[in-house]
């Protein structure tokens, strides 16, 4: 094989091994999104919840396997702090998403590039792509 058909495979190997790094971290980051739309819903539901509270109402929370009363109003100040959090992470973690998705898109396109160098250069070429005959 040459060596030019021999670079691109070392390319194209290259390539796909960064883009399957980049599928990987994509998913992981995606999961991260999912848990913290999760949590979002589920402080949303809590902050809704408190709207059904008069002054007379406990509040507890729970630390560990304790219920600890708590003031109401330190309550719903914890609850709005943790969603002002949550939606940052959650702008945060949307950046990354697209970050990585853009990179995961050119990294697709740079492969793609590399298969067509490759094909037209086995096409220009055939004994480039099969190993060398041996004579009897």
């Amino acid at each position: 094989m040459s060596s030019s058909v021999l670079q691109l495979q070392d390319r194209l190997q290259a390539a796909s091994t960064d883009y399957q790094k980049l599928q990987n971290d994509l998913s992981v980051i995606v999961e991260a999104r999912q848990r913290l739309d999760a949590q979002l819903q589920e402080n949303e539901l809590v902050k809704k919840e408190f709207q059904y509270l008069t002054p007379n109402n406990t509040v507890y929370k729970l630390i560990g396997p304790v219920l600890v009363q708590q003031d109401q109003a330190e309550a719903k100040s914890n609850v709005d702090k943790r969603l002002e959090f949550i939606q940052g992470e959650i702008k945060r973690v949307e950046g990354q998403i697209e970050e990585i998705g853009e990179r995961s898109e050119k990294k697709k396109l740079e492969i793609v590039e590399i298969q067509t160098a490759l094909q037209q250069m086995r096409q220009v070429n055939p004994a480039a792509s099969s190993p060398a005959a041996i004579p009897a």
